[in-house]
Parts: C-alpha cells; sequence; structure tokens
C-alpha cells in the first residue's frame, strides 16, 4: 500500500499501522479503560442522516466558511495532538505546513516536541495554541506571551486532563517514559525499519515547550503520565479560565467541555468558541460522543458562541451532520495522525485532501452550494434506533 492507494482514512490508518512500530500506532490509536467512548465518538455518527434536496444546481460548490476570525477553506481544523515525532520526524512541522497549504488553521499542543517559534517560522497558515494552566502559573503566562509574539491567531484551554486518564494500550505496549518494552515490542522496531531509521537520524525528542522548565522526557524515572498528574493543576477553576481568557485577550477557545451547563459558564466567562470533546476517548471512558452534545450545547447558547466538534470525524459526511446539527467547525486528531504516520507531510496533506473531496462530493449529492445552507432541515435522527 502507497499514500496514493490510500483512498481514505481508514486506509491510512491501515498504512500507519504497519509503518509504525507497536507502541507508537497504538499510542495513537487507543483510548482509555474499555475505550467505549473512543468507539462512540465514530459510531455515534451513524445514528443521523442526511436530507438531500433533489434538482438544484450544484455545479459550483463552496465550502469556505470563518472560523476563530480566521477564514478557511473547510469547516475543519487540525486538533492539537501531543509529541507528533513519536510518528514521523516531520513531526508538528509537516502537519502545520499541511495545514497552510490546504487553507486551515493548525493547532499546537503544550505537548509537543516542536516549539511555537519554530512552527511560526515553519508555516505561514493560521495557528492556534493549546495551553493548559500549569501549577507554574510564570509557566502558562510564559507560553501565552510566546504565542502573541509569534503571531497565533486563537489560544485553547484544555480542561478535560486534571489528571491523565487510564491508557491500558499504553501499558501493554511499554508506552511509558521510561519505556517499557516487552520482546514483541521490540521486535516490532525491527519489523519497521523506515521508521527506526529515521529515528537513529534525528533522534531529537523532548517536550519542546516545557523542558527548559521540567524536563518530562529526560528526568530519570518521571514518566509522561506522572508529569501530566505532577504539573497539571487540579484545582483549575472557572475563575483561572477567566484570567487566562484575560491575559490572552484574543479569540480564545476551551476544549473538553459536554454539558450545556459548562458551556454557558464558558460563555459567561468571556470564552469566544468551544470545542465539544472527550479528549479523543482517552480521559474518562463512558463519556458521551462530541456529537451527541452539540445540538443541546447549542440550544443552551445560542448563536453566541462558536461550537467546533473534536471527535469521531472520519469522513466529509460526519463534517456535513456536525455542521447540520449547530457546529460551526470540526477538528481530527487522529484522521491527520495517520497520515502523518503514513507518510510524514505528504500523508498529512493526502488525509486533508480526501476529507475536501468527499466533503465537496456530498455536499452536491446534498444539494448545497455553500455552507450556509447546511442547517437542521439537512439531518434527521435515525429512528428505531
Amino acid at each position: 500500500m502507497s499514500l496514493d492507494r490510500c483512498f481514505n482514512i481508514a486506509d491510512l490508518r491501515a498504512l500507519a499501522k504497519r509503518k509504525l512500530p507497536a507502541p507508537m500506532f497504538h499510542y495513537i490509536d487507543g483510548g482509555a479503560d474499555d475505550e467505549w467512548t473512543m468507539r462512540r465518538n465514530s459510531a455515534a455518527f451513524n445514528d443521523y442522516e442526511l436530507l438531500p434536496s433533489a434538482l438544484v444546481d450544484v455545479s459550483s460548490v463552496n465550502l469556505r466558511t470563518r472560523v476563530l476570525g480566521v477564514d478557511v477553506e473547510m469547516p475543519l481544523l487540525l486538533s492539537p495532538t501531543g509529541m507528533s515525532r513519536l510518528f514521523h520526524h516531520h513531526k508538528e512541522l509537516g502537519a502545520a505546513r499541511a495545514a497552510a497549504s490546504a487553507g486551515l488553521m493548525y493547532s499546537l499542543s503544550t505537548m509537543a516536541t516542536t516549539n511555537i517559534e519554530d512552527v511560526a517560522k515553519a508555516s505561514d497558515g493560521p495557528k492556534m495554541f493549546q495551553v493548559y494552566v500549569f501549577r507554574d502559573r510564570g509557566l502558562t503566562r510564559e507560553l501565552v506571551q510566546r504565542c502573541k509574539e509569534s503571531g497565533y491567531k486563537a489560544l485553547c484551554l484544555t480542561v478535560d486532563t486534571p489528571v491523565a486518564g487510564n491508557r491500558e494500550r499504553d501499558h501493554r505496549n511499554g508506552m511509558v517514559m521510561p519505556p517499557k518494552f516487552s520482546l514483541a515490542s521490540l521486535m516490532s522496531f525491527v519489523a519497521s525499519p523506515e521508521w527506526s531509521l529515521n529515528y537513529l537520524r534525528d533522534p531529537n525528542f523532548d517536550l519542546a515547550n516545557v523542558a527548559h522548565r521540567v524536563d518530562a522526557l529526560k528526568g530519570g524515572s518521571l514518566g509522561l503520565m506522572n508529569y501530566v498528574n505532577s504539573q497539571f493543576d487540579a484545582t483549575v477553576s472557572w475563575k483561572d479560565a477567566e484570567w487566562l481568557a484575560g491575559e490572552w485577550g484574543g479569540s480564545f477557545v476551551i476544549k473538553g467541555l459536554s454539558r450545556p451547563d459548562d458551556a454557558k459558564a464558558a460563555k459567561r466567562i468571556g470564552a469566544s468558541a468551544l470545542m465539544i470533546s472527550n479528549h479523543g476517548g482517552r480521559q474518562l471512558d463512558c463519556s458521551p460522543a462530541a456529537i451527541d452534545c452539540l445540538a443541546p450545547i447549542r440550544d443552551a447558547v445560542g448563536d453566541g458562541l462558536e461550537l467546533i466538534v473534536d471527535g469521531g470525524i472520519r469522513r466529509g459526511s460526519d463534517i456535513l451532520k456536525a455542521v447540520a446539527l449547530g457546529a460551526n467547525a470540526c477538528s481530527i486528531g487522529r484522521p491527520y495522525l495517520y497520515g502523518l504516520a503514513a507518510g510524514g507531510e505528504k500523508g498529512v496533506t493526502r488525509a486533508l485532501t480526501l476529507l475536501k473531496a468527499e466533503l465537496l462530493r456530498d455536499m452536491a449529492l446534498l444539494g448545497c452550494n455553500e455552507m450556509k445552507q447546511v442547517d437542521q432541515t439537512r439531518v434527521q435522527y435515525r429512528k428505531n434506533n
């Protein structure tokens, strides 16, 4: 299989699985506990049906929209994902360049393996930075200032990680810091020569945005999850979120909400957008799918907040369903990481190209020329689910 023989996101996942050592693949692919929420994120889209209009002139279809004060080529963002160097030596730089070429916003994670400034230099596309409130408030304030100086368009606060989720695949595959690989895991490195050779050529790996304060990956026995549990502030409240919104002073996104009452609180403290998200099913298992939380939240906040559905997007039709149910846009994590693992920057481009082609085709088949025509009349909940 090659990139040009990948015809959907599932194909890119299969190619990523072939190319990556097992611990790295399962780090992308796995979720928390029994992975019920992770599976439900995608499966929930099957509970909604699209309602096409007939005899509409769809010779011209325009996917462009505006999200977080930025004009983008389609209602899609690249979600913040940690430690992209695990999957390909192009790491965050390749993903950011692919997003810019596609006219989309790229989100850089605090837990990235490339720093704020290097991503800004590598990509002239719109960028958002995802931040946590650290126990060291000075570090959080420093990250915000660096984003301002580097021209980032939005700031995203993740709020669903007071402690790290229980990701059992990582334990099973030895994907802890320091690693504890089994013989089977070690053999998977031998079976992934391209990844292994690139790692030998470019072994540089650290949490580039925070390593100058606490080096989570080279600090002896301090593991990544221990780093999360020791450095992220579990006492964070709405007052802290309001403080951070004031520190930033621009488009401010809160990521990790699923309840209408929390959405109302976010609106009160000055958030301009929400990412309805359960962290890709990697935190609290048995939490609801992101798409199922959308309509109640839209009813609760009205048009006063932009809503971004984060989780489970695998097809252009998924994006259409989310927009019809009230989302301004969707965001993807695993789909572009599968592409990154499968072929670096070109793989991310392939993922985005496939989703755009699907979205264009599905828009035409739905009988819509512009995204503003995709509303609640275009979708229905399946009866007898």
